[in-house]
């Protein structure tokens, strides 16, 4: 068929309009696919997320398992002499182990009889000589239990401290000679604290962690709780001189690093931040609730998946052991951190933010009725399973 004199075949009516749809057609396929792209990940991430918020018990339980096999594993190979954890990282594992199985006993009485005498076990085991040992070298040879009356500060001693008093709470069959031993440690951090004009007592010689301290402070509450003992006027103490000393006032965070003397050794960070919110939450509600709410300024949103950024505004930095690895300003740690506080004070969305990267970074895995974490090992489950249980029952 001849065309119009002039006229070309790309003019023709029929071809125009063909293309026309096919062009439209090219630009619906790049938006399903973009859709997709930025929705199926951040559904598939967050399925989960909701039951966790709401303490479903398939998934605690799961998780509250995988940290019992772990327990017996422990026991085992103590017994065997080798291959047990130990060092700082065996008293984090042992003491998130214990917070988390007594976290989970409190949301689940009638889970009692199962968590409590493991949790009990765990925080034990944070007490053993070896998990100390890196502190009391610091400490030129000082043991911290040997020396309870000594001015320094140990405030390492915290985070045992801190187990055994969640143990004591939950546990009726804790024992007698521990509870003794725990009285005493309680008693000599009270002191410290109550002659510390700023509430900041060392952690290694000369260095003091306000996180640390915030464990101090947590301990000391859940000892209350466990023996109804009054240790309001340490407490006050503690929470003015967290926001009168150890607060930076340009960014709200808490200063990771400080002398005894208040003195900042190190800028404002969320990981620390984030940490001592949830040790906070043992022991004072509202001061747990503005370290959150600053905490929660830092988090990075993109595409639905959540990334708390570890340094305050005006300050910069390398990542350490507290924060973990810090990439384009993104702490790990920090992130992992904020699910207790999300969680605790009711952030439902924040929550949800988080653990999508949590499930997308961890990648969790099932096996029979446990669930872990794969790329955490047994201190990322450990940490998880206290910041996922995380709740307001903590705090009264």
């Amino acid at each position: 068929m001849e065309l119009p004199s002039g006229t070309a075949e790309s003019d023709r009516p029929g071809v125009a309009s063909i293309r026309c749809r096919r062009s439209i057609a090219i630009v619906a396929g790049l938006v399903v696919a973009a859709s997709v792209v930025c929705l199926l990940p951040r559904w598939w991430c967050g399925r989960e997320a909701d039951a966790w918020f709401r303490g479903d018990s398939v998934r605690v339980h799961g998780l509250a398992e995988e940290l019992v096999a772990f327990e017996a594993e422990d026991d085992r190979q103590r017994a065997a002499g080798f291959g047990a954890l130990d060092g700082m990282w065996g008293l984090l594992a042992h003491q998130m182990t214990a917070l988390g199985l007594a976290q989970v006993v409190l949301a689940h009485p009638e889970w009692r009889g199962r968590y409590a005498p493991i949790a009990t076990r765990a925080a034990t085991k944070s007490l053993l000589p070896q998990m100390r040992s890196i502190f009391t070298d610091a400490w030129h040879g000082e043991d911290c239990l040997a020396h309870l009356d000594s001015a320094h500060g140990h405030a390492y001693l915290s985070y045992p401290a801190l187990a055994l008093g969640m143990a004591r709470l939950v546990d009726p069959a804790f024992p007698p000679d521990l509870a003794e031993q725990l009285d005493a440690i309680v008693a000599s951090f009270e002191r410290r604290l109550l002659a510390a004009p700023t509430a900041l007592i060392d952690t290694y010689p000369g260095e003091a962690y306000p996180t640390d301290v915030a464990a101090v402070a947590a301990a000391i509450a859940v000892h209350g709780r466990a023996t109804g003992a009054d240790h309001t006027a340490v407490l006050e103490h503690w929470a003015q001189q967290v926001r009168a000393v150890q607060i930076d006032r340009g960014t709200g965070l808490v200063i990771q690093r400080m002398g005894a003397d208040g003195r900042a050794h190190d800028a404002p960070r969320a990981s620390g931040t984030g940490l001592a919110a949830y040790f906070a939450g043992f022991a004072d509600r509202a001061l747990a609730a503005q370290l959150a709410n600053v905490l929660f300024h830092q988090e990075r949103n993109v595409l639905g998946f959540s990334a708390v950024h570890e340094y305050g505004h005006g300050h910069s930095g390398p990542g350490d052991m507290d924060s973990g690895p810090v990439i384009l300003g993104i702490s790990v740690s920090a992130t992992g951190f904020a699910l207790a506080p999300a969680r605790a004070f009711g952030h439902r969305d924040i929550f949800t933010r988080l653990f999508r990267t949590t499930d997308l970074l961890g990648l969790p895995v099932r096996s029979g009725d446990r669930l872990r974490f794969a790329t955490g090992g047994v201190i990322g489950n450990a940490l998880l399973l206290a910041f996922l249980t995380s709740g307001p029952e903590l705090a009264r």
